[in-house]
């Protein structure tokens, strides 16, 4: 506790914002987000749910993952994409606890949320297809919708940062986890009421099994996975990847051996956020800059 503490205290006096002349500031630093999150619980992200923007880029939707909200997960890369010419939308879904926690619920009861979302979304903006980016969670929840909600004709990219695509093993503890929640049925059925969706991301759980009984890709999506070696939540990395056509899996330490973000860190790491430009965007694609570190849990 005490090191992340300092972690958050460093990443506040290092804040680099974004280049003088865009629209919003945009912050590659978690500490920024925690502070803004908890001065409006539940409130969008920078630059995200104008239900009036209009662009030529298709509208991108932000799926932020579990145990956050919109606001702490997309502090960084909401304003980011509305400086470069998109439509930003995101939503507190899986519930919302004190403002701040969200994402617990029942994964396909999510599902639903986003099927009302997109479906609005288009509606407004008059867009035929969007781009959805989860984090976790929001990169599953994602893959989930065009899968078996039959969102594939509306959705053009999916980008997901530190996917849970075939579950995780929690570093190996899930059998010892599943084999606790046996011997005591009354914590199951415990942690299954307040936080079900944490269950159903290991690695064997039925949700899991469910997601993967059909192939990793739908056919007219085009996927891009970004994953960090350094990931200690959705382990291993590796399973974070598809396999199928259109699809890039992406280790950020193959392209910046300086960048140290663990999955925290994902949602505020400048090289991570260039790749998901250029994943939305392929013809102003330019390699991310390895000139400046980036840090487990505060990004950079």
């Amino acid at each position: 506790m005490r090191r992340l503490f300092a972690l958050l205290v460093l990443g506040l006096a290092l804040t680099t914002p974004a280049r003088a002349d865009a629209a919003l500031p945009v912050f590659y630093n978690s500490a920024k987000a925690v502070a803004a999150s908890l001065g409006a619980p539940g409130a969008a992200p920078p630059g995200a749910n104008d239900w009036s923007c209009r662009s030529a880029k298709r509208p991108v939707i932000l799926l932020h993952g579990t145990h956050v909200n919109m606001l702490l997960n997309w502090n960084t890369l909401s304003p980011l994409l509305k400086n470069n010419g998109y439509c930003v939308f995101a939503l507190n879904y899986g519930g919302l606890r004190l403002g701040q926690i969200g994402g617990t619920g029942d994964i396909p009861t999510s599902g639903a949320e986003l099927v009302a979302f997109v479906n609005r979304v288009l509606a407004k903006t008059g867009a035929r297809q969007v781009d959805l980016v989860g984090h976790s969670l929001g990169g599953t929840l994602a893959q989930y919708y065009v899968k078996f909600l039959g969102g594939a004709p509306k959705v053009h990219d999916i980008v997901g940062l530190g996917p849970t695509s075939h579950g995780s093993s929690a570093l190996g503890f899930d059998a010892w986890i599943r084999a606790l929640l046996t011997a005591f049925p009354k914590l199951a059925g415990f942690i299954s009421s307040v936080d079900p969706a944490a269950l159903q991301q290991l690695r064997g759980s039925a949700f899991i099994t469910k997601l993967n009984s059909l192939p990793d890709t739908v056919p007219g999506v085009r996927y891009t996975t970004i994953a960090t070696r350094y990931d200690a939540v959705v382990t291993p990395y590796t399973s974070q990847f598809l396999s199928g056509a259109n699809v890039n899996n992406v280790v950020l330490q193959d392209i910046c051996a300086n960048d140290f973000a663990d999955h925290l860190a994902l949602a505020f790491d400048h090289v991570a956020l260039r790749v998901v430009l250029n994943a939305l965007d392929p013809s102003t694609a330019r390699r991310p800059s390895c000139a400046t570190p980036v840090l487990p849990v505060i990004g950079g």
